[in-house]
C-alpha cells in the first residue's frame, strides 16, 4: 500500500504565485524511478482550490483542510462535502487540533463531518492525539477521541480505503511555541495503539495511520521508514520550498 504525504498549507497562501515553486517541485518526485509507491496530497485553503487544481499534475492529489457534515442548507461561511467532491476534491481534514482549539470543534461535531465525508466519497483524514506528552494518558484521550469521532461508521457503505487517521499530538505541531516532534519510537506505539482499536472496535482490517507534528525534511524518513507509519501530515514545512525539495529528493 503507498505511503502518504500530505501537506496542509493552513490559512497561508496569500499570492499564489509566490507558491508557484512549491506546486512545481510537486512533480519531480513522478520523474523518479522508485516513487511510484508514494501518494502525495495538496490540502490549500479553500479559496485557492480551484486554482492550486489546475496547477497540479494528475498523479497528485487535491485535498481540503475541513468541511461541514451537511450538504446544503442555511449554513453560512460553510463548504459541504459535495462541493468539495464537485471540484474534484479527493482527500478532506477534519478534526485538526486547531480548529478542535481555536474554534471549539466538539466530537460530536467531528463525528458528523467524518459521517458525511464518508458518504460523500472522499478519503476522510481524521486529526487525532493528546495535548500534553504523557503516553499513558496519550493512550486514553487518543481511545475516547477515536470511540467518538468514529461512531455509527459501522452503518455506512464506504471504501475502507477511504477513512485515514492522522496522529498529531498537539503539543508537537509545529506553530505552537518550543515545539518538537515526537520521537519515532513513541509516535510507533501510539500508531500501533490506534491500529488496534480500529481493528477491535472498528472492524477495520488494515487502518492506514499517518504521523503529523513538526514533520520536516530533516526528520521525515526517520517517520516514514516504518511500515506501521502509513505516512505523514506536514504543516508549516510545506510552505517552505527548501523542505519540500528535501523531501522529494528522498527515496520511500
Amino acid at each position: 500500500m503507498k505511503k502518504i504525504i500530505v501537506f496542509n498549507w493552513k490559512m497561508n497562501l496569500p499570492i499564489l504565485s509566490e507558491r508557484s515553486e512549491v506546486i512545481k517541485s510537486s512533480t519531480q518526485p513522478f520523474s523518479q524511478k522508485g516513487r511510484g509507491g508514494v501518494e502525495i496530497v495538496i490540502c490549500p485553503p479553500f479559496t485557492h482550490i480551484e486554482k492550486v487544481k489546475n496547477l497540479l499534475p494528475s498523479k497528485i492529489k487535491l485535498g481540503a483542510q475541513n468541511c461541514f457534515w451537511e450538504n446544503s442548507g442555511a449554513y453560512t461561511g460553510e463548504i459541504s462535502p459535495i462541493m468539495l467532491k464537485n471540484l474534484g476534491v479527493e482527500y478532506v481534514i477534519i478534526g485538526h487540533s486547531e480548529r478542535r482549539k481555536y474554534l471549539g470543534e466538539t466530537d460530536e461535531m467531528i463525528n458528523k463531518k467524518v459521517l458525511a465525508g464518508l458518504k460523500a466519497g472522499l478519503k476522510v483524514i481524521l486529526c487525532v492525539g493528546e495535548p500534553e506528552r504523557d503516553l499513558k494518558k496519550a493512550k486514553n484521550y487518543v481511545k475516547k477521541q477515536l470511540e467518538e469521532d468514529f461512531g455509527g461508521i459501522e452503518n455506512l457503505k464506504f471504501k475502507i480505503e477511504n477513512l485515514i487517521v492522522a496522529y498529531e499530538p498537539v503539543w508537537a505541531i509545529s506553530t505552537n511555541k518550543n515545539s518538537r516532534p515526537d520521537t519515532p519510537e513513541n509516535a510507533l506505539e501510539m500508531i500501533r495503539f490506534i491500529k488496534q482499536i480500529l481493528n477491535s472496535k472498528f472492524h477495520i482490517p488494515n487502518p492506514r495511520v499517518l504521523y503529523g507534528g513538526s514533520v520536516d525534511g530533516k526528520n521525515i524518513k526517520n517517520f516514514i521508514k516504518y511500515e506501521e507509519i502509513d505516512g505523514v501530515l506536514v504543516g508549516g514545512a510545506s510552505l517552505k520550498i527548501e523542505e519540500v525539495k528535501k523531501i522529494w529528493k528522498m527515496k520511500f
